[in-house]
């Protein structure tokens, strides 16, 4: 992948990764599944762009140009924008207009564009300003220790903070458990057995939905030649 990054952690618990990085050269590559959305600020040839990228439900193909600079602000499960839940942007990017040439409009206000030094300013007025909040309920569901919580509710609030159920998650993250063993060189029968899938073909089809990539691709991808 043609991709100069740099990322940092960020001082905001709303806030995973913020990542900032440039393209070099024209190319394609295949992007794995995220349970995570983003707001990317894409600038490329003098125009600059603020996206709010969905969660991704599968891997899929992902093309670039050369000499874009880019920016990704990766939230945390459970992290949204109440005038906008995260299932309605599930699987696609959403531009966010522009209201001059330094800034964007979000929710009726203008916004200056963020930069890798003042992310964390500018997620600080997000969540100042009540546009961004964060539902405990989903790292709770996630680990098992629900509140006193009727199910229902449970699943509404999941959905509508990550865009996608608590199973798919899981799932999710089973298969970049199994990409990472892999990647470390574990045997593919012996992945199969730690992380508890059916069989061999179990593995396969999880990899190839999430990662983009079947178990001997990967285990290929990471021998030294």
């Amino acid at each position: 992948m043609a991709f100069w990054v740099e990322e940092r952690a960020s001082d905001s618990p709303y806030v995973d990764t913020i990542m900032h990085g440039w393209t070099v050269g024209d190319g394609a590559t295949v992007r794995p599944a995220t349970s995570h959305w983003h707001m990317v600020l894409v600038k490329y040839r003098g125009m600059v762009r603020q996206l709010v990228v969905g969660p991704l439900s599968s891997a899929g193909p992902l093309d670039y140009v050369d000499d874009a600079e880019l920016l990704w602000i990766r939230f945390k499960l459970g992290t949204f924008m109440p005038h906008l839940p995260t299932r309605d942007f599930l699987n696609c990017e959403t531009p966010l207009p522009g209201a001059a040439s330094q800034s964007f409009w979000l929710k009726g206000s203008a916004w200056q564009f963020p930069d890798y030094g003042n992310a964390d300013s500018f997620i600080h007025r997000l969540v100042r300003d009540e546009i961004l909040v964060h539902d405990p309920v989903v790292n709770a569901a996630l680990q098992d220790q629900l509140p006193d919580v009727a199910s229902r509710t449970v699943r509404h609030r999941f959905l509508q903070a990550t865009g996608l159920t608590q199973t798919y998650i899981r799932q999710m993250r089973r298969a970049e458990q199994a990409n990472m063993l892999l990647q470390q060189g574990v045997p593919i029968l012996d992945t199969v057995h730690e992380l508890g899938y059916f069989d061999q073909p179990h593995l396969t089809r999880s990899l190839k939905q999430f990662i983009g990539y079947t178990p001997g691709q990967i285990l290929r991808m990471n021998t030294p030649a």
